[in-house]
């Protein structure tokens, strides 16, 4: 039941203490397998641009607003930008065996008054897809927000990104409608499907995730031997 206001009219629950979180701010994050660096366009263009290379062809630029770039300068320059956003804070995601960046990953649409903002432009090359790594990026950045004092969690993608849907799932990200017609890029209309993880989501969420992530759920070669079981519906 909403409670209800001097009125009779329904509002929201009531957040006396409700303090906004800093703007997050972190330059490296550390985990067992990876690290997030804040994205530096000397100390990582170059290995990124490489490690993109090694895709067979474009397609996991499709659904990016950006990209793909022809050249490393090209990709340089998009670092650049990105980097230099006041509103956004964009990380590469280093593999700690071999301290190679492999891909990136923003948090943006950072409202702190809300306690509200956005993981976006995950890019992740051959080498880190369908990885713990890139799992553990994830996780890394969920639970570095959510222990700043956010409260929602948002995932936004094409609606037409299979892909990037089934990742929000797997996530643990729960589908709350879609926006038509929310965008134009590469002169193409998007329509936006919306994903999120709250607060009161997040503690069961978190269990998940460092159960699967102990190293004692992969086999030598790196595979899985339980799969990631963040909500009921995971598929």
């Amino acid at each position: 039941m909403h409670r209800v206001n001097e009125y009779d009219q329904p509002v929201g629950p009531a957040l006396p203490d409700w303090v906004p979180p800093a703007v997050p701010d972190a330059l490296t994050i550390s985990g067992r397998y990876c690290l997030l660096e804040r994205l530096d366009p000397q100390r990582h263009a170059a290995a990124l641009f490489a490690a993109y290379a090694q895709a067979p062809d474009d397609r996991d630029w499709t659904y990016m607003s950006a990209g793909p770039f022809a050249t490393e300068d090209d990709y340089a320059n998009w670092t650049t930008a990105a980097a230099n956003r006041d509103t956004e804070r964009h990380y590469a995601i280093i593999d700690r065996a071999t301290l190679r960046p492999l891909g990136t990953m923003a948090l943006m649409r950072m409202t702190p008054q809300h306690g509200c903002l956005e993981v976006g432009t995950v890019m992740l090359s051959p080498a880190v897809q369908r990885t713990r790594i890139a799992t553990e990026a994830h996780y890394m950045l969920m639970r570095y927000v959510f222990e700043l004092g956010y409260r929602r969690y948002e995932w936004k993608c094409d609606s037409l990104n299979q892909a990037s849907i089934r990742a929000a799932r797997r996530l643990g990200f729960t589908y709350e409608g879609t926006s038509r017609q929310a965008m134009v890029y590469k002169r193409r209309s998007r329509d936006t499907a919306w994903f999120a993880i709250i607060d009161q989501d997040w503690p069961a969420i978190q269990r998940a995730f460092e159960q699967w992530l102990v190293p004692e759920n992969f086999d030598p070669d790196g595979n899985q031997i339980t799969r990631l079981r963040t909500q009921p519906t995971t598929l």
